[in-house]
């Protein structure tokens, strides 16, 4: 293993600057033997790299060749497989675990021992050992082979130094000079150690000839001395010059860092009554303007505006610490509180002022007014009092409690003008309702109180609806005031209180939009939702002088409003507190007048409530609209139980003939003219379920009413009202009515045709019972051609019969069943022609019926009617023809 090693040094490792240490001899694990060498290398140039390097025989000789290389560092587990036992295999654990066979156990722990030692020496034990035995580790490698294949200790891996080729190339020259160097080594080696002394004698022999020269030097060396010296004087002089000069320089240095710091504060008072002076000065001219500036004139406001302004800005500077100390600033702080107090003052007695002059003066103008039912305009005090939003607004920020006093005196003389006006306003429209119905109460009473409409179809045919650009009048009628009989002065009533009610509506509604938007810009109440209002307090509280009570804006206050938009609503409602309770008068007078103007009355309500919440779900507008609708809806049911209580107490004549009920046709009118109100309406949902509730108890009282009829017969009294409502129903097309119109032509189908039957069993009653006796003995098993044997039905008892109705009294018959359907049918309905044509289809099937029935039973005996089918269509048409 020696010469192996020493080979592998050669050839392998010498040329590339490393030291072979440990070797060992191994084949793979459980693969054919192919032997190999692992050798443990390190690099001879610094820094170290440690190596181990698998070295495998050449096939074409005998040389060895590298085959493939590990960084000592890439290993990071070595495994023994057993630590008490001997076993030649161990694992190297690089980026894949190798799996060895060592040729030795001997050879295999000196490897491992040289891995140990090469690890604690350049890896700082970073490679772990697994399965290896701590004496192993810890003791010496023994001496002799594993010595060898150890490479020895460390030091001697520091110690040992390999020649360098120009010293090898030195010693073969010399080698070559003698003849014995090699074969007599010990001759050589003492010539060497003679030449050797030769040269050292040769050397002291020239340092003693060398000594004049080197007394010369030493004389050189003290004169140096010397000169050194001198410089090191001069040097030392120089720097007791400096000295003075760097005393006088850091006392100028000094001066400037005073200098500057003085500078430096000189700049920062500057800046800082520079700071005073552009934040915290007023103008003459704007001091002048807040304390004797004109509040009347506009370019006297725009000044207070801009002087209000800046006095603002200035009071609300943020001053830097320590400006509140100044002497300077304080005054300017009580001036600026005084300028502010006096012009506060100004504004608030000012804008008082303007207040009461415009509640006084307002009071006599509704005069104008009166004859074409219009609310006065405020438009010109509106704009009059935006002049002064900038300052209310100055007012809010700076003087909060003359800001409230001022709200609080606003809404107190608004209130009494608003409340006089619409007082008025609303006297007007109760007069002008009231004329409407004065000539028609005279001399037709109520209509709409009693419960049935006294216009006739004809009369609601003449109303239009007028075609307009504004949805508001989408649901106006007119009326065509041509030939003036009871409805149509009923009808031009109602249209007229239409247009009365829209009037008043379309008047309100822009007076409250344009009264709550101005109070939301002079007051600045459209943001900010969290500031405290000044009214913030129930509608019900007031003082004595009727004005709200001011709450403190405290968070733990109750009844605090939480934003601004409460406050205008509780300003308005404060305003105009007369409106809902007006309305709410004027809708009772309305429904007092006729109970169906409340249908009117839901309508524009429904659509005003419609537009207010469309623009503002939560203004006033909207809220007592609501509430208003709230009371219309309530009428409106109102006036649908009354007619369908009225329905149930109808009486009925006990000597006439009932024909189409009241109402019936009360339903009818009822409908026309709620579709002609609610077309394109939004509560179109609130007819629909009236529709619903009237139909019923229409059916209900028909059918109660035909139950309690003793002139007319009961199919009669069902078929013509239940057509009449099948044909309303099927003219207007209400769609929620779908159901219950089939359902009324199947009723009057049905009671059609029992009428029928019934009616036309009386003209041939013995016929009929001729043939109910021979269907009854067919019936009982007796054969159809055998019924000619029995007795009570032979052919001569069928020819008696036939013989009892020649044609002649057949159409004698028949007349008097015409004049008795006459009697029973109402000329309303005009259903004569139609139960008389459904008469002689049912007088032809029996007839049919009976010509079969003799076919049948009595075939081949030449029995015949007296009459044909031709014979019966003259009687029909002649009759009906004469009639």
């Amino acid at each position: 293993m020696t010469a192996i090693k020493h080979a592998l040094q050669r050839d392998i490792f010498t040329p590339n600057d490393e030291r072979l240490l440990g070797i060992v001899n191994v084949c793979k694990a459980g693969k054919k033997k192919k032997n190999c060498f692992l050798c443990a290398t390190v690099t001879t140039e610094r820094p170290v790299q440690v190596k181990v390097v698998k070295v495998k025989k050449s096939d074409k000789g005998d040389f060895y060749k590298r085959q493939q290389t590990w960084e000592l560092r890439d290993l990071t587990e070595v495994d023994a497989k057993d630590a008490s036992k001997e076993n030649p295999e161990f694992d190297l654990h690089f980026e894949k675990v190798y799996r060895w066979l060592a040729s030795s156990t001997a050879e295999k722990n000196s490897f491992i021992s040289c891995i140990w030692k090469l690890n604690q020496r350049y890896l700082r034990k970073k490679v772990e050992f697994v399965n290896v035995s701590s004496q192993l580790l810890e003791e010496s490698v023994p001496s002799g082979e594993s010595q060898s294949v150890a490479g020895g200790d460390e030091d001697a891996l520091d110690d040992y130094q390999e020649l360098s080729t120009r010293e090898e190339q030195d010693i073969e020259s010399m080698m070559e000079m003698c003849e014995y160097a090699i074969s007599n080594a010990e001759a050589f080696a003492e010539q060497l150690s003679k030449e050797l002394q030769v040269l050292d004698g040769a050397n002291i022999q020239s340092i003693m000839a060398s000594e004049k020269q080197v007394n010369i030097l030493m004389q050189l060396l003290d004169e140096a001395l010397s000169e050194v010296d001198t410089i090191e004087g001069k040097l030392s002089s120089y720097e007791e010059m400096l000295q003075s000069v760097k005393e006088q320089m850091d006392q100028i240095s000094q001066s400037n860092r005073l200098i500057q710091i003085s500078s430096t504060n000189n700049g920062k008072l500057l800046d800082e009554i520079q700071f005073l002076v552009n934040y915290m000065d007023l103008s003459k001219g704007h001091i002048r303007a807040l304390q004797d500036g004109d509040l009347t004139s506009p370019k006297g406001i725009e000044a207070c505006i801009n002087a209000s302004e800046a006095l603002l800005q200035c009071m609300n500077v943020a001053l830097r610490p320590g400006h509140e100390k100044l002497m300077a600033v304080t005054q300017q702080q009580l001036l600026f509180a005084e300028l502010r107090d006096t012009f506060a003052r100004r504004l608030t007695n000012h804008l008082n002022n303007v207040f009461v002059h415009q509640g006084h003066d307002q009071s006599s103008t509704l005069s104008q007014h009166t004859a074409e039912l219009t609310l006065p305009k405020h438009s010109p005090l509106h704009r009059d009092l935006l002049r002064y939003a900038k300052l209310m607004e100055w007012l809010k920020n700076t003087h909060r409690e003359k800001y409230e006093g001022l709200s609080r005196t606003y809404v107190d003389y608004m209130s009494r003008l608003y409340e006089r006006e619409i007082k008025d306003f609303f006297e007007v429209a109760k007069i002008k309702m009231a004329g409407t119905t004065k000539e028609a109460k005279g001399k037709f009473g109520l209509h709409g109180s009693s419960g049935k409409l006294t216009g006739s179809t004809s009369s609601l045919n003449k109303l239009t609806v007028q075609g307009s650009n504004s949805r508001r009048s989408q649901s106006s009628s007119l009326l065509d005031m041509g030939n003036m009989s009871a409805s149509d002065l009923d009808v031009a009533d109602r249209t007229k209180f239409d247009k009365i009610f829209e009037q008043v509506l379309s008047e309100l509604e822009p007076l409250c939009l344009a009264e709550q938007d101005f109070i939301s810009k002079f007051f600045k109440l459209q943001q900010h939702p969290t500031v405290a209002p000044p009214l913030a307090q129930p509608e019900t509280e007031e003082s004595d002088g009727g004005m709200l009570s001011r709450v403190p804006p405290q968070a733990e206050h109750r009844h605090s409003l939480s934003s601004e938009k409460d406050m205008v609503r509780l300003m308005m409602n404060k305003i105009f507190q007369s409106i809902e309770t007006e309305l709410n008068s004027l809708i009772a007078l309305g429904d007092k007048i006729d109970s169906f103007n409340s249908l009117y009355m839901l309508v524009k309500m429904s659509h005003h409530v419609w537009t207010a919440e469309n623009v503002d779900p939560a203004s006033y507008l909207s809220t007592t609209l609501g509430n208003v609708l709230v009371t219309v809806k309530r009428n409106f049911d109102k006036c649908i139980s009354g007619q369908i209580r009225q329905m149930e107490e109808v009486k009925i004549s006990k000597k006439s003939k009932v024909g189409i009920l009241p109402f019936v046709t009360g339903f009818e009118e009822f409908a026309e003219l709620a579709e002609t109100i609610f077309r394109n309406a939004e509560r179109r949902g609130d007819l629909d379920k009236a529709y619903v509730k009237l139909i019923r108890a229409v059916f209900m009282n028909v059918e109660k009413v035909a139950n309690e009829s003793q002139k007319t017969p009961r199919d009669v009294v069902m078929m013509e009202n239940f057509h009449h409502i099948f044909s309303t129903l099927s003219r207007l097309k209400i769609s929620c009515l779908d159901a219950e119109r089939r359902e009324a032509k199947h009723k009057y189908t049905d009671h059609l045709q029992s009428y029928v039957i019934n009616s036309l069993g009386q003209p041939l009653e013995k016929l009929n019972h001729f043939f109910e006796g021979v269907e009854a003995r067919v019936a009982q098993g007796v054969r159809e051609e055998e019924v000619s044997y029995q007795l009570a039905f032979n052919k001569q008892e069928l020819r008696k019969v036939i013989k009892e109705y020649p044609g002649k009294e057949v159409k004698k018959g028949l007349d008097n069943l015409y004049k008795k359907v006459d009697k029973h049918l109402c000329e309303e309905e005009s259903l004569l022609q139609v139960v008389w044509h459904s008469m002689q289809d049912e007088f032809i099937r029996q007839y049919k019926h009976f010509e079969d029935l003799i076919g049948r039973c009595y075939p081949g005996s030449g029995i015949t009617m007296e009459f044909t089918i031709q014979d019966m269509l003259e009687y029909f048409s002649s009759i009906a023809q004469s009639h």
